[in-house]
């Protein structure tokens, strides 16, 4: 049977509703738990025959492996926010304090948590958004967005990331928006996106509300008289006040993975 290579290895095989009928408090939890080996895949009641017939017994001959980088990166973020005040961080990240939550809108839905880095929310706990959520919470200098739209490479740290962000969330928007024109219908009714007029001359432009203080400009342009589409996405100017180009390409790649679920729920599958 085949072993795990890490904790997300685990964490796609799972439904993702968080469901606890596991014991864990998250699904994130219990593929960490699978993953050192403290947990077995089939404590989880929902994963599927094929996916245990192919890693059931993995972590049980598996030696206990070494802590997951993801993993690490999240218990960092918690113990900052054990000692954070949270009344005050809700001020600096647009966000709403009522104790012990603070609550601030993630692509429009409240996500709330406590200083024990506990979710409460009613929308899937996806990976790709606990931790950048963490460090927006405690990094965040409440700088409001300026209206001054740039790239990846323009943003401290960019330029390195920016090769691997054009392949990971880019190109990926890119091949599902080409198969899937209700996508940013979807983007704008479903995550409180905004359409306005692109700033770029592209045919269509959203501005997506990552965090309140996070906007992301997705910018598609159509195909054309022989030239191919293409899709940018850019960041306010304030992005390296109230996060960082790192946390930014971990959101970018997240909802590029988002999009895809979207058109696969659709029945449309990227080429």
């Amino acid at each position: 049977m085949a072993k795990f290579d890490n904790a997300l290895q685990v964490f796609r095989l799972l439904d993702k509703s968080n469901c606890r009928m596991c014991g864990e408090k998250t699904c994130l939890a219990f593929a960490g738990a699978v993953f050192t080996g403290r947990r077995k895949l089939q404590e989880c009641p929902t994963v599927s025959r094929e996916h245990l017939a192919k890693y059931g017994s993995a972590a049980e001959r598996a030696a206990p492996p070494a802590q997951d980088p993801a993993d690490d990166l999240f218990e960092a973020f918690s113990r900052e926010l054990a000692g954070l005040d949270l009344q005050q961080a809700a001020s600096r990240t647009g966000g709403v304090y009522n104790a012990p939550l603070l609550t601030v809108k993630v692509l429009g839905k409240d996500f709330s948590v406590d200083n024990h880095a506990n979710f409460y929310t009613d929308i899937h706990i996806n990976h790709w958004v606990t931790a950048p959520f963490l460090n927006y919470v405690i990094k965040s200098r409440g700088v409001a967005p300026t209206g001054e739209w740039v790239p990846m490479r323009e943003l401290a740290g960019g330029a390195e990331r920016y090769p691997l962000f054009r392949k990971r969330a880019e190109e990926a928007m890119q091949r599902i928006a080409d198969v899937y024109p209700e996508l940013f219908d979807d983007l704008v009714h479903l995550f409180s996106g905004k359409q306005i007029t692109s700033p770029y001359d592209s045919d269509i432009s959203v501005v997506l509300p990552v965090f309140p203080l996070v906007p992301f400009l997705i910018c598609y342009w159509k195909p054309d008289e022989g030239m191919e589409s293409s899709l940018k996405v850019f960041f306010d100017r304030s992005l390296d006040w109230n996060l960082d180009s790192e946390t930014a390409f971990t959101l970018g790649a997240g909802l590029a993975q988002m999009f895809e679920k979207l058109a696969l729920r659709h029945g449309y599958v990227p080429k």
